[in-house]
């Protein structure tokens, strides 16, 4: 009896032992003696202790860190670049068993597709078009990747170090085109105001714009009784009174 009660409690012991969670966010890998046979869904599953192993995988969307890279682009200058790359493992079985180690391969793969696109681009574009050479760079690493069971959803470049003397040179550059740019909206104005002045100049200078004046200073000092009276005569009609005087 305690012979059969010990099988008992070794084969239940060997049941409970064949029970795997995969949570929903993982895959699970069944190598069967060393070889592929499925690949387990979210939930409670069950194996062969012993005969049969379980690789998780997880497949959701990882980051993974490009560190900086020293690049020299098309027009020889010198800059540090780093990038971030999202992926995501779309066939689990193709991952564990096409690559050895997924995450590190897409993250160097990425690194020398980086480094191979800036360097044949200028850095104006590279300040430019930052995500389009990204684009490029992502779309040159998925083909390679693809294979691995494993989708780049995106590459990111973070940062670009430009060489301190550059940096110097850009700033005196973005000074003076700020400079030029306000020198123009003063002359803009000065222009403005000079034109609005001259036709002001022009208009008082008519004999009817004159005598509309006079006449509207004659109505506004009249209007108020206890006001002194000022008659002010045009010039014309001054100049007739003195030939008409003699004086």
């Amino acid at each position: 009896m305690m012979l059969i009660a010990s099988v008992v409690v070794v084969l239940i012991l060997l049941a409970l032992s064949g029970i795997r969670i995969i949570d929903q966010y993982e895959r699970g890998i069944v190598l069967t003696l060393g070889s592929y046979t499925r690949t387990l869904s979210p939930g409670l599953n069950f194996v062969i202790p012993i005969f049969e192993r379980v690789i998780k995988v997880d497949i959701r969307i990882t980051t993974s860190d490009i560190p900086q890279q020293e690049v020299i682009t098309k027009d020889n200058v010198p800059v540090g670049i780093n990038a971030v790359v999202y992926f995501q493992v779309t066939k689990p079985e193709d991952a564990v068993l096409k690559i050895q180690d997924y995450t590190y391969a897409v993250t160097q793969y990425a690194q020398t597709a980086l480094r191979d696109v800036i360097g044949g681009v200028e850095l104006d574009s590279l300040l430019v078009e930052r995500q389009k050479i990204a684009d490029e760079i992502k779309k040159i690493v998925d083909i390679e990747t693809t294979d691995w069971g494993v989708d780049v959803t995106a590459i990111k470049i973070q940062d670009i170090e430009l060489p301190a003397d550059m940096k110097r040179a850009m700033a005196k550059q973005a000074e003076a085109e700020r400079e030029r740019r306000a020198t123009i909206i003063r002359s803009q104005g000065e222009l403005a105001a000079s034109e609005n002045l001259k036709k002001a100049m022009e208009q008082m200078a008519s004999s009817g714009a004159i005598s509309i004046r006079t006449l509207q200073t004659i109505e506004a000092t009249t209007a108020n009784p206890a006001s002194t009276v000022v008659f002010a005569l045009p010039i014309e009609v001054m100049e007739g009174l003195k030939k008409l005087t003699g004086k």
